[in-house]
């Protein structure tokens, strides 16, 4: 399946290559006088026609964070990318502000569901405001040699605890959907071995913590097969072109068709649309949809034994909520968070994690007082509206700010 999908890549490239080097030639403001046939056939339609072509590519690098300052107390502080730790899998990023006073440390859990940490940029940016933000900026398994090793459920788990120890006392962790669960059991077992960097505070945002409640499509497809079924249908071998050449991975393309087929006339209709608001001069409008497609069509491969035992585990057996996931052959126990103030963050349109599903977080750690406990379901959001967009901005992270506070 990679294969024949790098060979289709391949096929495309020199047709991607000259539509770059003509769209400057067809922008370039004296072009049409000298040729008067251009204007004849519509040189604006041709740029629109070639831009809409370039923007549906996908491409498999992770695109920049691109956040330079942030306002802190009405004034703009310089943010510098800092690398704090690194391993074959992940960096431990560090937005560092410079010469701004101290703040909560807090670590930002990026999913890794087929896009990299960046699909996160607005949370990070948001965040940054009032805390010291750390994000775990997953690397794209293609790129990671055999030699490396596996990762898996327990080895995500293992990075959550690494960093946090890096990071030391008195951090907090903010976790988005999928790693909802890691964070969870991160949060546990360092709580039980009373570590001393076990954060004030976790927050788990539209996560799949018990995916038995109130199931959605995506939890529908992961029972309506066994798991054999997804390892022999999804599960492909990384071509020898890259540094993780032979590693068995669940293909970030894949996953990006999936989810696209999803709401395939919704994305059908905003490639028209995009292409109309080119050719009528609404670049404004365009490059909203750019913005958005630059960053959705950019895929990251998942490690296929992560892939498949986050499908088994958490999708397929409700393995948390049941009490039966296990960290190398160590049986998980929320009920042991009892200091780490828990805040579960919902969306009312959520159509990928539905509501109840990270509220049943609140149920596996009965060991909390009840003043450290928060849920909020957040009115006519879907799943991304939870981490981004106004209503985050606005509504949601004031109330995970105040906790955080709350909690040094």
């Amino acid at each position: 399946m990679y294969s024949a999908y790098q060979v289709g890549t391949d096929m495309l490239a020199p047709f991607r290559a000259w539509s770059r080097a003509t769209l400057p030639l067809l922008q370039h403001s004296g072009l049409p006088a000298l040729n008067p046939a251009l204007s004849m056939f519509g040189t604006r339609e041709m740029v629109a026609a070639l831009k809409t072509f370039n923007l549906g590519e996908i491409t498999h690098k992770r695109p920049p964070w691109a956040i330079h300052h942030v306002m802190v107390k009405h004034e703009a502080i310089p943010v510098v990318e800092e690398v704090v730790h690194t391993t074959p899998f992940c960096t431990l990023l560090r937005f560092r502000k410079e010469g701004a006073p101290p703040q909560p440390k807090v670590l930002v859990v990026a999913p890794m569901s087929g896009h990299f940490a960046t699909l996160l940029r607005d949370t990070v940016r948001t965040t940054l405001q009032d805390h010291d933000v750390y994000v775990t900026d997953w690397h794209n398994m293609r790129d990671v040699p055999l030699e490396a090793g596996r990762f898996g459920l327990d080895e995500y788990t293992e990075h959550l605890m690494q960093f946090l120890a890096v990071m030391g006392p008195n951090s907090h962790v903010l976790a988005v959907c999928q790693p909802c669960v890691s964070a969870l059991c991160a949060v546990a077992l360092m709580s039980e071995d009373n570590h001393p960097a076990t954060p004030g505070s976790l927050t788990l945002m539209a996560g799949p913590i018990d995916c038995s409640v109130s199931p959605t499509e995506v939890n529908r497809l992961a029972t309506s097969k066994p798991i054999e079924w997804f390892e022999r249908s999804l599960i492909s071998e990384v071509p020898g072109c890259y540094p993780g050449a032979r590693r068995r991975v669940y293909p970030g393309f894949v996953q990006l068709s999936a989810f696209m087929n999803m709401n395939r006339d919704r994305h059908v209709k905003a490639f028209k649309d995009y292409y109309h608001a080119l050719a009528n001069g609404l670049t404004d409008q365009a490059q909203v949809t750019q913005t958005f497609y630059e960053e959705y069509l950019a895929v990251a491969d998942l490690d296929a034994d992560f892939y498949l035992e986050t499908v088994r585990l958490v999708f397929q057996e409700f393995a948390l909520p049941r009490g039966q996931i296990m960290f190398r052959g160590r049986k998980i126990n929320p009920a042991a968070i009892r200091r780490t103030a828990l805040v579960t963050i919902e969306g009312e349109r959520d159509d990928i994690c539905a509501i109840g599903q990270t509220l049943a977080a609140q149920d596996l750690t009965p060991s909390l007082r009840s003043y450290m406990r928060t849920h909020y379901v957040q009115p006519n959001v879907g799943h991304y509206g939870v981490f981004s967009g106004r209503r985050w901005q606005h509504h949601i992270y004031p109330l995970v700010r105040n906790v955080i506070h709350v909690s040094q």
